[in-house]
């Protein structure tokens, strides 16, 4: 991560990068996307490659964060980013309305997540797709559907992103009758 600050940020052709007043505006197929750098940021444009520089060495940091930053709008507005959940229960159920998120995950009510500007919501059988050109919106959306029922530890059930390890207890029976083979 150190060194990448050092290297120049290339992008393609169909995206467009482009530096106005301290604004780096990124355009693709996908979309838009505009970072404001901070005044010990300079930054400079030149045909399909981003270079970004620090004001002195204790703002090399920011240099690697910025760079960052940049990246992952390249990718974000040429091919977006996305993040998968899926929905573990019995009856455990999800849709889509009008691109908003409604769950059905053992409440008494149904829970309803407004998409924000920019991110869209995709139901396929229990799995839950977030997707959209802002790789932190994304994940903070994904992370506030899972946190309406994340998943328990004893039977795993609640919602998860794709691929998870849940580590699941053992619960009150097994500890009753001497835990499990080569527990103290």
């Amino acid at each position: 991560m150190a060194k990448l600050r050092q290297k120049p940020i290339t992008f393609e052709s169909d995206t467009r990068v482009s530096l106005n007043q301290g604004r780096i505006k990124v355009s693709g197929p996908k979309g838009d996307m505009e970072i404001e750098l901070p005044s010990v940021v300079k930054a400079q444009v030149a045909q399909n490659e981003v270079t970004l520089a620090a004001a002195s060495v204790k703002d090399n940091p920011m240099v690697g964060l910025y760079n960052s930053l940049i990246r992952n709008a390249i990718t974000g507005v040429k091919s977006g980013w996305q993040k998968t959940l899926e929905l573990v229960g019995v009856g455990f159920r999800a849709q889509v309305d009008g691109g908003n998120l409604t769950l059905n995950v053992g409440f008494s009510h149904q829970v309803k997540i407004n998409a924000p500007q920019g991110i869209s919501f995709e139901v396929k059988d229990n799995k839950i797709t977030v997707s959209g050109i802002n790789k932190y919106e994304v994940g903070e959306v994904a992370a506030n559907v899972r946190r309406v029922k994340p998943p328990e530890p004893y039977k795993g059930k609640g919602i998860r992103y794709l691929n998870e390890v849940v580590r699941k207890k053992l619960g009150k029976a097994a500890k009753a009758i001497g835990g499990a083979p080569g527990a103290k």
